[in-house]
């Protein structure tokens, strides 16, 4: 019986909301294997989507009639996308976000009544390398549709990425300690940084993170930033900050010792 339920999931209707970035990762993705299309109420973001539908009013989505719907839009509108296009979709349409942070998302995927899975790639078209994902995860949400958890794992799979499973709140204590982390460090680090006319191995190599940190979407960084977890592992920076301060002030060898003992045991 499963094996029958998984091929439904095969040649599936399939609609993507957002023609940005990650929409259009997964518009080329899926649009060889199934019926897709992508809604964008901006048609200009529409123009170099190919080998699928484009919509641009709600009318044609209901007219598709999609089976699951992927929202690809940024963090800060996804749930109002979700509500301007749930009055349009059939019933049994399963509904999925990719979101960097989950905060409230299970309380409104219940509310809506809907079927639902919540996933979680964990590579950014600009910073990864699309051609050679084996390096990267991704989470699925254990929570949600059954069928809709097995049609991502069976994607990211097919990618070669290394696929895990949280819940939700592990999901976002999670990446405020994998993502903050690095990039509230990388921030500061690009913060006091000046013009090296010969910089050093470690430098360049500091710098070609921080460049392409950066270089993601001010929206990305801007949802890592505020997952609510996010705070209390910055005022952990903030600690061992002011630990490294005291130590440099007071020139104190012994204490110096112990800490790079303590850190080198962290990174092994």
């Amino acid at each position: 019986m499963r094996y029958a339920h998984y091929e439904t999931l095969r040649n599936m209707k399939i609609l993507v909301l957002g023609a940005g970035k990650m929409g259009a990762f997964f518009v080329d993705l899926l649009s060889f294997e199934h019926e897709t299309a992508v809604y964008d109420i901006d048609s200009k973001r529409l123009r170099f989507m190919y080998n699928t539908l484009r919509f641009t009013t709600l009318e044609e989505i209901a007219d598709f009639q999609p089976e699951l719907v992927i929202n690809a839009v940024s963090l800060k509108h996804t749930l109002t996308v979700f509500d301007s296009v749930i009055p349009v979709l059939p019933k049994t349409c399963i509904l999925a976000d990719i979101a960097s942070v989950k905060t409230d998302f299970k309380d409104y995927y219940l509310s809506t009544g809907m079927r639902y899975v919540s996933t979680h790639p964990m590579f950014g078209p600009t910073f990864a390398n699309l051609g050679a994902l084996s390096t990267e995860n991704a989470i699925v949400i254990s929570e949600g549709d059954y069928m809709g958890r097995i049609f991502f794992k069976d994607l990211y799979s097919k990618l070669g990425l290394n696929v895990f499973e949280y819940s939700f709140d592990e999901h976002d204590e999670t990446m405020a300690y994998s993502l903050s982390i690095p990039f509230v460090s990388t921030f500061v680090f690009s913060a006091v940084m000046k013009h090296q006319d010969a910089p050093g191995t470690t430098f360049k190599r500091h710098h070609a993170i921080a460049r392409g940190v950066l270089s993601e979407d001010d929206c990305l960084l801007r949802e890592i930033l505020f997952n609510p977890h996010t705070a209390g592992q910055v005022e952990k920076i903030n600690e061992q900050l002011s630990e490294l301060h005291d130590i440099i002030a007071c020139k104190d060898e012994t204490r110096l010792n112990a800490y790079l003992t303590k850190i080198r045991n962290n990174i092994r």
